[in-house]
């Protein structure tokens, strides 16, 4: 069924929340939505590549979290450009993750074990750097502006026509290869209807972000948040890996079945000690998405319920728990399933016990529909 069950769920969420409470379909909290997504998507992202193969990172919030701490030290106490610390901050993310890749791969420690001791690790780095108590305040305009920041309301449109234009031009294109090649293919109507459905989407939500959603009637604002496009272009760049490489067949094959890859000739434990790294590197943007958002590093960034929540956004949206089976995409929307019921509660004033016995009851019934599959499939014959 893959992400069916989640987009089904959002939508009901939306359904609900929208009767439920008149601000929740706002322009001003719809964005605040996006923002607040942003950092879950990204971390839920690369956390689909450890869970393609049956592996789970522990530490990826904790890594979020010290790669933002490096950023931020270097752009206060070093004072260099911020392009600079944000490389500095990702280069911290994906050496912790080579770290825990090597460890899982060459000595065969289970990652859950690799990953829980580099959980209570970094946490240790983070109180060292900063502090107990301490914290490092974000005041780059470029970092910070990430998540406060619109793009102009007629780069947003282009941007949007962009993104229908080149989605229909993919689903064209590959209509017009199985084609060529007497494959199967869906029928036009179906390619028709899934252009119009992202349209659809596409045009809502920038129509709803480019209305002026100020509350001070002396301010406008208007635009897409800058977090927005920097997630497509993340979920882009890792379906083209995922779907349109080597390596990321690969990744599926070693997911599926990791002797029968060992003996078509793929190197297992370097695609093992790979995905750590991408995984790694993926949570360094995130945390540095959220220390954008907060305006500030602290010795508790990406602790806490970072990781679960992303953990959670990764499974909701359809990714398997058992190796073999996910999507990049299915992060991303797993990820706005969470942010809605953390918002959506939140503008209804519920109590946070509330928040987390509904995120907790939907992520079990994700696992439940995937062990379900998974357990079919397997006496049909399937896998």
């Amino acid at each position: 069924m893959g992400s069916l069950p989640a987009i089904l769920g959002l939508v009901v969420l939306f359904v609900v929340f929208g009767l439920a409470n008149d601000r929740f379909l706002s322009a001003l909290n719809l964005a605040n939505l996006i923002t607040q997504a942003g950092a879950i998507c990204v971390l839920a992202m690369g956390l689909v590549f450890v869970l393609l193969l049956g592996d789970i990172d522990l530490s990826a919030g904790v890594a979020g979290g010290v790669a933002a701490c490096a950023m931020a030290l270097t752009v206060v106490n070093l004072s260099w450009p911020w392009w600079v610390a944000i490389l500095v901050g990702t280069a911290c993310g994906a050496l912790i993750g080579l770290a825990i890749g090597v460890l899982r791969a060459s000595l065969g420690i289970p990652s859950f074990v690799v990953t829980l001791a580099f959980f209570l690790g970094l946490q240790g780095v983070t109180l060292k750097l900063i502090g107990e108590g301490g914290s490092v305040r974000v005041d780059d305009p470029v970092i910070r502006g990430l998540t406060i920041e619109n793009l102009s309301v007629p780069v947003g449109w282009a941007l949007a026509l962009a993104v229908v234009l080149g989605y229909a031009g993919v689903e064209a294109f590959q209509l017009r290869r199985k084609k060529a090649l007497r494959l199967s293919h869906p029928p036009s109507g179906v390619i028709l209807a899934r252009v119009s459905a992202i349209a659809a989407v596409v045009f809502g939500v920038t129509v709803v972000l480019n209305v002026n959603r100020s509350v001070n009637p002396s301010v406008e604002i208007r635009g897409i948040p800058y977090v927005l496009p920097l997630v497509l272009v993340l979920l882009v760049v890792a379906t083209v890996v995922l779907t349109r490489t080597s390596y990321g067949r690969h990744i599926y094959a070693v997911g599926g079945n990791a002797e029968a890859a060992r003996r078509a000739g793929i190197s297992v434990d370097r695609i093992r000690v790979s995905v750590f790294v991408v995984c790694s590197s993926l949570a360094a943007l995130s945390g540095i998405i959220a220390a954008s958002y907060a305006g500030k590093v602290s010795a508790s960034s990406g602790a806490g319920n970072t990781l679960l929540y992303a953990v959670g956004a990764a499974v909701i949206g359809g990714t398997s728990l058992f190796g073999g089976r996910g999507r990049a995409i299915d992060a991303v929307i797993g990820g706005v399933v969470v942010a809605t019921i953390a918002n959506g509660l939140g503008l209804l004033n519920q109590s946070s016990y509330i928040n987390f016995l509904v995120t907790g009851g939907v992520l079990l019934l994700a696992a439940s529909v995937d062990a379900i599959s998974r357990r079919r499939r397997s006496s049909s014959g399937m896998g």
